[in-house]
C-alpha cells in the first residue's frame, strides 16, 4: 500500500502507510435496539458566493447524495441542524430548502428524518412572545415537509430569558403548536457559546433541574431529548431521570459507544454530528447489538473514537469543517468549499490527522484518492508532501 507524508505542527514530518480499504456492509433498514440519527452537513456550490456573512449557496445534488449515503447505513438524517452550519453560515431560506428536499429523500428511502425549528430567521427579537412566534413559524414549516420536529436551542432566547420560568413558558406554548411528539435539543456552549446559561442558569445541575422539570411536565409531546454537553457523567444521571417514554438522544462525540452501549439498565440513543463521518461503522456496530453481540459492537466502535474526539476538539465549533473535508477526501462531493468560507475553520495539521485516522478506522473507501486530495489540500498550503 502507498505511504504518505503528514505534516506537524513543529514543521517536522511522518511517514503513514496507508491500509487495506474495508467494504463495509450497507444496512438500509433501521436499527431495532437503538435509533440513530446521523446530523448531515451541507456541500457548498463551488461557484457561489459561499463567503462570511453571504447567503448559503449549496450544491443540492452532493448535498442530498451524500444523505442518500447515511439511509443507506440505517441512518435517519438530523437535518438542519448546527453540523449543517445553522448560526454558522445556512441561512433560514436555505434550510428550507434542506429540509424541503431531504424530507423528500427520505420518503422515498423510507428512512426517518428529523429536522431543526429554531428561532434564528429573527436575530432582532426584543420579547419572549417574539421568540415564540419565530418558533412557531419554523415548527410550522418542518412539520409541513412531513419531517419530525428538533426545537433547536435559541440564541434569542437566550438573549431575552430573564429566568428558568421564561424558558419554561416558551417552550410550552412552542410544544402546544406541534402535532407529533419533537426533539429538545440542548446544545452546550462549547458547541455555541452564545447559548451560555441555557434553561436559565449557568449551573449545570440547576438547569438540569429546570429542564427535567419542563420535560416530565410535557411528556406525552416530547419523543426525546438531545443532549450535547460531552459529558457522559451528566448524561446518564440525565437519561436515569427522564419520565418513561422519553428517549435521552446522546449528542456526547467523545463518549457514545460507552453511552449507548448503555449501563444494563439505561441506554442512550443516537443523534450525532460523528455518525455523518463514521456512519459504515456505527451501522456495524448497531447491527452487532442488535445480534446482542456486545464484543463486536465495541470492536467496530472502539476505532472510530479517537476520530471524532479530534474532530470535535476545541474550539469545538468547528467540527464541520473536518466533516467536510473527511466527505471530501472520501469521494462523496467534488470539492472541500463550505458555507461561509468555514473550510478555513481547521489548519492543514488538524486536517491531515483527520485522514490518518479515518484511514486508521477503515473509513476511506479509496485510500489513494483521499491521499490524493490530502495532497492537493497541503499543496493550496504552501506543503509539499
Amino acid at each position: 500500500m502507498t505511504t504518505v507524508r503528514l505534516p506537524a505542527v513543529d514543521g517536522t514530518w511522518r511517514h503513514h502507510r496507508l491500509g487495506e480499504p474495508r467494504d463495509w456492509p450497507t444496512h438500509p433498514e433501521p436499527f431495532a435496539s437503538r435509533v440513530a440519527f446521523a446530523a448531515a452537513h451541507v456541500v457548498a456550490d463551488p461557484l457561489g458566493e459561499n463567503v462570511p456573512d453571504a447567503p448559503a449557496v449549496v450544491d443540492w445534488e452532493s448535498t442530498m447524495r451524500f444523505r442518500r449515503h447515511l439511509f443507506s447505513f440505517g441512518m435517519g438524517v438530523a437535518e438542519a441542524m448546527d453540523t449543517a452550519q445553522r448560526n454558522m453560515g445556512l441561512d433560514w431560506p436555505a434550510a428550507q430548502e434542506l429540509i424541503r428536499r431531504s424530507a423528500a429523500e427520505a420518503a422515498a428511502a423510507g428512512a426517518r428524518i428529523a429536522s431543526g425549528a429554531g428561532t434564528d430567521h429573527c436575530p432582532d427579537v426584543t420579547s419572549l412572545a417574539d421568540v415564540v412566534a419565530a418558533y412557531e413559524e419554523q415548527v410550522a414549516f418542518v412539520e409541513s415537509t412531513g419531517s419530525q420536529v428538533i426545537v433547536m436551542a435559541s440564541r434569542q432566547l437566550t438573549a431575552v430569558a430573564a429566568s428558568a420560568d421564561d424558558y419554561r413558558t416558551v417552550y410550552e406554548k412552542v410544544l402546544t403548536q406541534t402535532s407529533q411528539p419533537v426533539i429538545l435539543h440542548w446544545l452546550g456552549e462549547m458547541f455555541d457559546p452564545q447559548l451560555r446559561g441555557y434553561w436559565g442558569s449557568t449551573d449545570v445541575d440547576a438547569a438540569t433541574a429546570s429542564f427535567v422539570e419542563l420535560v416530565t411536565a410535557n411528556a406525552a409531546r416530547i419523543d426525546g431529548v438531545k443532549v450535547s454537553l460531552l459529558s457522559a457523567s451528566h448524561e446518564r444521571g440525565l437519561r436515569a431521570a427522564l419520565p418513561a417514554g422519553v428517549r435521552l438522544y446522546t449528542g456526547d462525540d467523545f463518549n457514545y459507544p460507552e453511552l449507548i452501549r448503555g449501563d444494563g439498565t439505561h441506554h442512550s440513543d443516537a443523534l450525532l454530528g460523528a455518525f455523518a463521518a463514521i456512519a459504515p461503522a456505527a451501522a456495524a456496530a448497531l447491527a452487532a447489538l442488535d445480534d446482542g453481540d456486545v464484543d463486536r459492537y465495541d470492536a467496530e466502535m472502539a476505532p472510530t473514537l479517537p476520530l471524532s474526539r479530534h474532530l470535535f476538539e476545541a474550539p469545538t465549533w468547528f467540527y464541520k469543517t473536518g466533516i467536510a473535508f473527511l466527505s471530501w477526501i472520501s469521494g462523496h462531493q467534488p470539492g472541500f468549499t463550505m458555507v461561509g468560507g468555514l473550510q478555513s475553520g481547521r489548519s492543514v495539521v488538524h486536517l491531515a490527522r483527520v485522514f490518518e485516522l479515518a484511514d486508521v478506522a477503515g473509513l476511506l473507501p479509496d485510500p489513494d484518492l483521499a491521499a490524493h486530495r490530502l495532497g492537493l489540500c497541503l499543496a493550496a498550503a504552501g506543503l509539499t508532501p
